[in-house]
């Protein structure tokens, strides 16, 4: 499809992509300012892009967006994607509606693992790179290293002659300014679009096809329903055109769309007729899914459908069934959250949902942080619901057990590498790579399953007192490595129902780490605190001092407890064991056994005794 020999040489489609925190969002602003996308004096928000509040909050983008900018006759249609690989999904079904790809890297990081996740998704669908250094402003920066770095990885992750001939800018994306050597001067980024134009393919079609757009995202707008956002590969199409769709069967159904919509900078506006090339909203679309081919009724052609590679992580979602259930949440019906989970798939082409008899719900994804995401997303619409321990996903090859396998590259102080090692030793994690520059700070690879980073993240912080930099992404299955402990303390678990007092907690705390503090409200089953030693420990979290005649002024002013700093959902994911569970509704996260009654847990644990 992009080696036709007619072009439409009025658009260029590109994607940005680029590692978490090395000033994709931020460069798109910059781009939507110099563009004239906005006058002069009008006030913007920064990082304009993030629209979801997760993203504002943490800093990262979740999901691929679409969005346009002109530069003087050409239309420009960006997708700023994800940097994480957790969010692949979002990444692969983007790159179908592009030609060609910013690679943005840290003028200091250089490239870290999530780059090269994105970057081998853009060179298996051959676009055209352009390679931007970014932030050659910081006092550490260390450009001509990171460039050689960048040549490396094209290298390694297998480019053809043609991609690794590409060309080289530096940026200040903060400022609006990009350059094409180090040493020239430059005020704005008329380098960079410039180099889009010319670097970037105008999209080609077969002027003999018919209409045909591959659904690559989708939407909802309360005034106009459904939204099918896509890239039209072949013909034109207009507003009374009569529409089919193929669906992953390769079925045909009957389509009537209500208006047919481009992106104008980081809007959208109706259009009379849509060419080949560009970006398609479709509205008022129904029964449509992510990698449907639409097209004209008199000439239906299925394109290839979008693949994404499968899942690795699994979890259990259920209905919250704790007794404070139904108090902070509206919905807490397990048909509610079965249709929340659907309606996510439906845009999430990486997420996978199965039914159990239990009524119990397997969701699997790529990793914690996408399933923790989702988790924060349910709770803030209202949602609530419990969730179990991330379980890998495994394979059966030959009759033998296979397990995803991770590669992790870790930056930290020289100090910390002897506990890091150790730990990740004990996960059947194996030293790749050291590299040793002389600065204080080493970068080490290791290769590790998936199931041996479950858990730790928040050990790695503690480890190194939080200046440590983690990340990893998965390079494909291996034979079973063998068992290892995950956690080496139990829980403190609460016996009753009650409200937490301060005289209790001061007794508990020379037992192992505190989760509640005084007022809480707690019942039997809920996990109060992290037991010091292997086993649970069954504890009275309620208990109250016995009143007597001899009372002194001031003596119970003395209690003194350990601060507790509130429990993260993923925190919570990351500590529970596989017979423990996070409560989770819009106002609190707790931690539970997932049988809450002593005498069950007791019964269960001496079935698995007997079995044995």
């Amino acid at each position: 499809m992009k080696s036709s020999l007619i072009t439409n040489p009025g658009i260029r489609n590109i994607a940005i992509i680029a590692h978490v925190d090395h000033g994709k969002t931020t460069l798109v602003d910059q781009m939507f300012q110099q563009s004239g996308l906005f006058h002069a004096r009008q006030s913007v928000e920064e990082r304009i892009m993030d629209s979801m509040d997760l993203e504002r909050e943490r800093g990262i983008t979740i999901s691929a967006k679409n969005c346009s900018v002109s530069w003087g006759n050409t239309k420009i249609n960006i997708l700023d994607t994800p940097g994480h690989a957790d969010f692949g999904g979002e990444v692969e079904r983007a790159l179908t509606m592009v030609d060609g790809a910013i690679l943005l890297v840290d003028a200091s990081e250089g490239p870290l693992p999530q780059t090269r996740f994105v970057l081998k998704k853009a060179l298996d669908g051959n676009l055209k790179i352009i390679v931007v250094v970014n932030k050659i402003d910081r006092q550490d920066a260390r450009p001509e290293e990171v460039l050689n770095e960048i040549y490396d990885l094209f290298i390694e992750l297998g480019a053809n002659d043609d991609q690794i001939e590409f060309p080289v800018l530096y940026a200040i994306g903060r400022d609006g300014l990009a350059k094409e050597t180090l040493e020239e001067e430059s005020k704005d980024l008329k380098p960079l679009f410039e180099a889009i134009l010319r670097e970037v393919p105008a999209p080609g079609y077969d002027p003999d096809e018919p209409f045909q757009m591959l659904v690559a995202d989708l939407n909802y707008s309360e005034y106009l329903g459904r939204l099918a956002i896509g890239r039209v590969f072949h013909g034109t199409a207009k507003q009374s055109d009569p529409l089919v769709c193929f669906d992953e069967n390769g079925k045909i159904h009957t389509l009537r769309a209500n208006k047919l919509q481009v992106y104008e900078g980081v809007g959208i506006t109706e259009v009379e007729k849509v060419e080949a090339g560009d970006i398609l909203i479709l509205a008022g679309i129904e029964n449509v899914q992510i990698g449907d081919t639409i097209c004209h009724h008199e000439k239906p052609k299925a394109l290839p459908r979008i693949s994404v590679d499968e899942p690795t992580v699994s979890m259990r979602f259920c209905s919250n069934t704790s007794p404070f259930a139904g108090e902070d949440g509206k919905f807490v019906q397990s048909t509610k959250i079965k249709e929340r989970l659907h309606k996510e798939t439906l845009s999430n082409v990486s997420l996978q949902v199965e039914e159990d008899e239990a009524g119990m719900f397997l969701v699997k994804g790529r990793g914690e942080l996408q399933m923790t995401i989702l988790l924060e997303t349910m709770r803030r619409e209202g949602f609530e619901l419990g969730v179990g321990r991330p379980q890998v996903i495994y394979k059966e090859i030959d009759g033998e057990t296979h397990e995803p396998i991770e590669k992790l590259y870790i930056d930290c102080e020289e100090q910390h590498m002897g506990v890091i090692s150790e730990k990740l030793s004990r996960r059947k994690g194996r030293i790749i790579e050291l590299i040793n520059q002389g600065s204080g700070r080493i970068r080490v690879q290791f290769e590790i399953p998936s199931r041996g980073l479950i858990g730790y993240t928040s050990e790695f912080l503690t480890d190194t007192k939080g200046t440590g930099i983690m990340s990893s992404y998965l390079t494909g299955y291996e034979p079973y490595r063998g068992d290892f402990p995950t956690r080496s303390t139990g829980s403190l678990v609460s016996d009753r129902k009650g409200q937490v007092t301060g005289y209790a907690l001061f007794g508990l705390e020379p037992r192992g780490v505190l989760f509640s503090i005084p007022g809480d409200r707690i019942y039997e089953g809920m996990i109060v605190g992290e037991h010091n030693r292997d086993t649970d420990l069954n504890v009275n979290a309620c208990r109250e001092k016995k009143l007597t005649n001899m009372r002194s002024s001031g003596k119970d002013d003395g209690i003194m407890l350990t601060p507790v700093p509130p429990m993260s959902l993923e925190k919570a994911i990351e500590f529970i064991r596989s017979d423990e569970m996070v409560e989770v509704t819009p106002k609190n996260i707790r931690l539970r056994k997932t049988h809450l009654a002593y005498a069950d847990r007791h019964r269960l644990r001496n079935k698995k005794t007997t079995d044995k």
